[in-house]
């Protein structure tokens, strides 16, 4: 997905340490799951905890925690990510430049793709999907990392600049009919899951940075942000609502609790602060004690609701508690005992996460530019659909490692 590469090294002691693998594994794997489930989504007559739960629910189904653990990824990467840019340009300006660049481009992705089906042919003078891939095109040819750019960097600079003009053009000719017969550009609402990503990288950005010289200070973030969210589920707090994301980024404050819990258990891993769990035993204890005690507070908050569609905070915390254990597990496996082989089909969805995110929505697009149904109408009921939706996910995890072989790849 479209979290920070994730490098070891801390602006404090400029010691390279080594590589966390189960970091990449968990984004990994998650990054699998979520392409099952978006495909599994359509087959029918399926048991309901294979499906999000309903909005008017308290439930959550494991469907439910698959966006949760990329917030949860995308906070771990957060610290790791900050440290090594600041030891490689100490310069806070740059680092702020930068973490507002990467909120919008990730922005400008998640409003490519929750309006790719919105637009009026009759209006654009081609199709939807069509547009869609040609401003998907763009994106890939700006944010590509180009090998040997530095021998080619004429070259590099013309494609990036042909990627940015590609996708302003598709901006620019955008147009959408209302149902009442009027004429719109893009919806803004819902920016899609990179979007809500834009915002909660940016939201959890403004709250670490400025703390993140004080170890406890994740932890203690958490303790409003919680607050916050649930009095937002109590409707004693309802202006995130009324104000919406843009001019609120923190929304009733779901998902930057999320991804605050992601920098919290990459302080006690592997963040600037982590020799203070020197040992694998305490690293060990000290998640498990977290773990537990955001497991707590999410069923002392169950009168609040369970559910994901409301972004209660007993639904944020119990994707934190799990996100905790399965990141400790992955640890101990990966990390620790140094078994790594068994997560290889993940690899490319780990490493080259936001091209893999792209890769789905792109094979939709060439399909129905081309006009072709029969995906959609054929094996889309009971086991033969899981089947389907299980060759699919290899399907693309295949062209995305012949993509990485290939040194296609997304960075932001």
């Amino acid at each position: 997905m479209a979290t920070a590469q994730l490098g070891t090294q801390t602006a404090a002691t400029t010691v390279q340490s080594p590589r966390v693998f189960s970091i990449d594994v968990f984004r990994g794997l998650t990054m699998v799951v979520m392409i099952f489930v978006n495909d599994l989504a359509s087959v029918k007559g399926l048991p309901w905890w294979t499906y999000h739960a309903p909005g008017k629910v308290d439930a959550m189904t494991y469907v439910d925690m698959v966006f949760p653990a990329f917030l949860f990824i995308l906070g771990m990467a957060i610290p790791i990510a900050v440290d090594r840019r600041l030891g490689r340009e100490p310069s806070r300006f740059g680092l702020w430049k930068h973490v507002v660049l990467r909120s919008l481009s990730l922005l400008v992705l998640g409003l490519i793709l929750t309006n790719a089906g919105a637009g009026d042919p009759t209006l654009i003078h081609m199709s939807s999907s069509l547009r869609a891939i040609f401003a998907l095109l763009g994106a890939v040819l700006f944010w590509m990392v180009y090998p040997q750019a530095e021998t080619h960097k004429n070259l590099v600079k013309a494609l990036r600049v042909t990627g940015l003009i590609l996708m302003i053009v598709m901006f620019a000719i955008f147009r959408r009919t209302l149902k009442d017969g009027s004429v719109a550009w893009i919806r803004t609402a819902y920016p899609e899951i990179l979007g809500l990503l834009a915002f909660a990288y940016l939201t959890t950005c403004l709250l670490y940075i400025p703390t993140r010289r004080w170890r406890w200070a994740p932890f203690l973030w958490l303790i409003p942000l919680t607050t916050f969210c649930a009095f937002c589920s109590a409707h004693w707090i309802d202006f995130p609502r009324h104000a919406g994301i843009y001019l609120w980024p923190f929304g009733n404050g779901s998902d930057t609790l999320i991804s605050m819990a992601g920098v919290a258990t990459s302080v006690i891993f592997v963040g600037r602060h982590s020799h203070r769990w020197p040992t694998v035993r305490s690293r060990t204890i000290a998640a498990l004690s977290f773990a537990a005690v955001v497991l707590v507070a999410a069923y002392l908050l169950t009168p609040l609701g369970i559910s994901k569609i409301r972004a209660t905070p007993t639904w944020s915390l119990y994707s934190v508690g799990s996100s905790i254990l399965i990141f400790t597990l992955l640890y101990w496996i990966c990390d620790v005992r140094h078994h790594t082989r068994w997560a290889a089909f993940a690899r490319p969805a780990g490493s080259n996460t936001l091209l893999t995110y792209l890769l789905p929505d792109l094979w939709y697009f060439v399909l129905s530019t081309l006009g072709i149904t029969w995906f959609r109408t054929h094996f889309v009921w009971g086991l033969p659909g899981v089947l389907r939706s299980v060759l699919f996910t290899t399907f693309i995890l295949a062209i995305a490692a012949l993509l990485t072989r290939s040194k296609i790849r997304l960075q932001l």
